[in-house]
Order: C-alpha cells, then structure tokens, then sequence
C-alpha cells in the first residue's frame, strides 16, 4: 500500500553532527523514505554544523549512526546515505557563513531538481535557536520559490517571558504557519488516538464528564536518572523538562471539548482553552521532590547531588506532583493529578481516568466506599494500549465482587508502531501541523506554571527507586483519592 505523497524537498538539519541526529532523527529519516510515495527521491539532507567536513567524512558520520541505531546494515545505509546526504560548515555563523550556506542550498538543489521547497529543522541547544533564526532570514532563506518549514525542537523558552521572546524572534521572520515546534510525545499513536477513541465512540464521550468522572491521573514515570543530559537537566529541572510539555499536552488532550472540524488550528484552539481554563495553582496543589539513594533491586543508586556533572547542593527538583482544576462546564470539581519523576520504581506514562462509584449499594458485603470503582487506563509506553478495570461476579452462591480488566494493545493488534519521530516528520513534509505546537499554546502552558516557577514550593528527598516524596500522597489523599501504583 503506497504511503502518503509528499513534495519533492531539501531537508537540512541544523546540528547535525549532534546526537539527536544520530539516534532519533536519522534513523527515523531513514524509514520515512522508505514509507512516501511518488517517483524519485523524495527529499534531500543537508546537514549543518560548525565543523569544517568534507561530504564524504559527514557520510561516514551518518552511515556508522544508522549502523549503530539498527536502521539498516552497513552496506545499505552507505548507499542510501551516498544518494541524498551533503554537508556544509556554518563556521561562526557569521552573516558570509549564512550567505555561504544560501548558494550550497541552491547547488543541491540545482543538482537534485528540487523546486525550492526546504525544510530547516533546528536539532540545537534553546539558547542557538534565535541567532540561526536570524542568520537564515538575513541570508533570505525564510523565503524560497516553493515553501520553506522551520522545525524548533523543546523546550520552547524557559519560562513565560523567554517563551514571549522566542516566538518574536521566530516570527521576525518565519509566520507562525511555516513554524513546527515538535514535542515528539504528540507522535505516539495512543496520543494521537485519544481523539478518535473519544470523539469516535459514544460510549466513552457520553461519560467524559464531572457526572461520571471521579479524577484524572496523569503519569510521566522514568526508573532512570539524569544519565548524559546532566548540564541541561540540573539548569530545567523536572517542571520545565517535562511538565509544561509532555504533561501538559497530554492534559489538553484528555480534557479539550469536540473541535469543529479535524483540522490544525480547530483542533490546537480546543488545546488553549483547557489551558486559558485552569485555575490558579495554589502553593499546596505542589510537591517538588528530588532523589536521594536508593536502591533498585540490588543494585545501589546515587544520590542526585552525587550525580555527575550536577552542580553541588543543587536545588534542582526530579519529580514533581500537582494537583490542576479546570473551571470549565465539563470538569467543574474534578481534580487532575500530574506526575513525573526520574529514578521511580519504572518507566510508565500513563493516563488514568477514574469514574465515580454506584451512588447507592445495595449488594451484600463492602459498603460503597470500599468498592474499586470502574477505571480507564491509557498507556503510552512501554505497552502502548487501553485498560478498562470493571467488577464481576465472582462464580459461587455467595455474591462476592472481583475486579477484572479488558485491554487492548497496539503490538497485538498492529504489530510494532513506527515511532514517534517518524509520525511527526511526515506531518512535518506534508504541511500538517495538526500534532506539532503553536505559540500561544506554549505562552498559555508556561502561563499555567508561571506562580510556581516565581515561588518554587520546598524540595522533598525521596529514595531514588520509590514513588517520590511521602507528600505527594497528600494530593491525592486530601480528596478521598490514591495515585494508581500497581
């Protein structure tokens, strides 16, 4: 079956020697060739870094990344590295170097037969991001003969101010329909099928309401520490890392109303709304908790101040649980719990809707209260699926209640998912950006967190290998509810 058709582009990456390159961009470049339909190649990579290379040692580079991610084998990522991958330096990034970098473009594609469509997507650190933005729009290249796409990679901004920033800087030259900023967890197919597993079927959009839904769990769990990313994770911390991103896309998805039509912007407005809707977050609706050690199995585990490259004392929190309420006529007085953490006892993300209890019992035995209430459960990864958790019958004379579970998993059903990368970048060469972020989506997200950046609550210590600090219990506890570990 032919995949989708897509214009014929240069693709040039910024950062391309670095290591997003080589382990999530190339590989999932390398399979997205493979799946477009139409003659020829369809695009072209030019990747861009400050080293001084020939295009046969960036190559080499490409070809030992496609090798090392499993991609292909040797012989075949060489060849299909020789038909489409160049290099230019960008030296200092001076005007001339960006000057340079217009006339190899226009060689490539001279040579290629491309019509001037270009995609430049930005693998670099946030704070690169304005002064190449700047460099391709003095050269002219935010305009071409055909359409020109600038992808910027998370995190966008640092908080509500930088993120205000960032946006002006991007739309001095780019408009906002030519801007891709990619969060790679929107690429997930269970991510994506939220909307047709609620708008699709009455069943659960019937019930999708604060008459029939106690609370909503969300959960970002990571079992690992900071591992490589040790610099950058000690200046963010787990609230910009991942909570105005990733939890947040995920809350906008769950809570957002039916969007007019299924497209880009009907969609991203119904996102805003969810985030123009939640109330402000009180000191007590935040726990911040950072890791001690512990132990996993037996294997002992490092304090995070004792962490490599993390700065001495540091204050910097590794997990963080909040408790958000949404003034909106859906989910009036139905509390959202967000939670994410390194060095928990997994790696989970989840969402977990709980509907209410029966309001009268009248069978023999528990009361209402001790009943295990009906639970829907979205998992994201490792085993992307569904789980809905219902009581039965247990077989006998007596009536005695038994909690059993119906699921349904992706692998099962489809086989192993393309990952997310490959998911987004397609959208990104076909002109969607139905799944990608816009700007007041990430002004209204760091406006959400805006009180507890300004006035961070104080940081727990927890084991490193357990569920956080003791206090984040008390979110839940507080309003009769338990986070679901098991």
């Amino acid at each position: 079956m032919a995949g989708p058709r897509v214009d014929r582009h240069l693709f040039v990456v910024f950062g391309a020697t670095g290591d997003l390159l080589r382990r999530k961009l190339l590989p999932a470049l390398y399979e997205v060739a493979g799946s477009l339909a139409g003659p020829g190649v369809p695009f072209q990579i030019l990747g861009v870094a400050r080293q001084a290379l020939s295009d046969e040692a960036y190559r080499q580079i490409c070809t030992e990344a496609l090798v090392a991610a499993g991609a292909a084998p040797r012989a075949a990522a060489r060849r299909w590295v020789a038909a489409r991958v160049r290099y230019c330096s960008l030296g200092a990034g001076a005007p001339a170097d960006f000057a340079r970098l217009a006339n190899r473009i226009e060689e490539v594609e001279k040579a290629a037969g491309l019509a001037g469509h270009r995609v430049f997507y930005l693998a670099l650190p946030a704070e690169a991001i304005p002064s190449v933005v700047a460099g391709l729009g003095g050269a002219g290249l935010a305009r071409s003969a055909g359409w020109s796409r600038l992808v910027v990679e998370k995190p966008f901004g640092t908080d509500l101010a930088s993120a205000e920033r960032l946006n002006r800087e991007l739309h001095r030259f780019f408009d906002e329909r030519s801007i891709y900023r990619i969060d790679h967890y929107l690429g997930k197919e269970t991510v994506q099928n939220l909307l047709v597993f609620r708008f699709a079927n009455m069943l659960f959009e019937s019930v999708w309401n604060r008459d029939r839904i106690s609370h909503v769990e969300i959960t970002v769990a990571e079992a690992l520490g900071v591992e490589e990313r040790a610099t950058y994770y000690d200046q963010s911390g787990a609230l910009r890392d991942m909570v105005q991103s990733h939890l947040t896309q995920l809350l906008t998805l769950t809570a957002m109303e039916v969007p007019a039509r299924l497209e880009a912007d009907a969609v991203r407005n119904e996102k805003v709304k969810v985030l123009a809707s939640v109330e402000p977050i009180r000191p007590d609706d935040v726990v911040r908790g950072q890791y001690a050690a512990g132990r996993a199995g037996r294997s002992r585990l490092r304090a995070y101040r004792n962490e490599p490259g993390i700065r001495r004392g540091s204050t910097t929190e590794t997990f963080v649980a909040l408790r958000l309420r949404l003034n909106n006529w859906r989910w009036q007085g139905v509390p959202f719990f967000l939670r994410t953490g390194k060095r928990l006892p997994e790696k989970r993300t989840e969402i977990v809707v709980h509907f209410r209890r029966p309001p009268v019992w009248f069978f023999p035995g528990p009361s209402v209260a001790d009943v295990v209430a009906n639970r829907l459960t979205i998992t994201l990864q490792p085993d992307e699926g569904f789980e809905i958790a219902f009581e039965l019958k247990r077989p006998g004379h007596a009536i005695t209640l038994e909690t059993h579970r119906l699921h349904f998993l992706y692998s099962e059903a489809f086989g192993p998912l393309a990952d997310a990368y490959q998911t987004l970048l397609v959208d990104l060469m076909r002109g969607d950006p139905t799944l990608f972020v816009r700007a007041d989506e990430v002004e209204a997200a760091w406006a959400v967190y805006a009180a507890v950046l300004a006035r961070p609550p104080p940081l727990r210590a927890y084991p490193a290998g357990t569920w956080g600090p003791p206090e984040a219990e008390r979110l839940a506890e507080e309003l009769g509810h338990h986070w679901s570990d098991g």
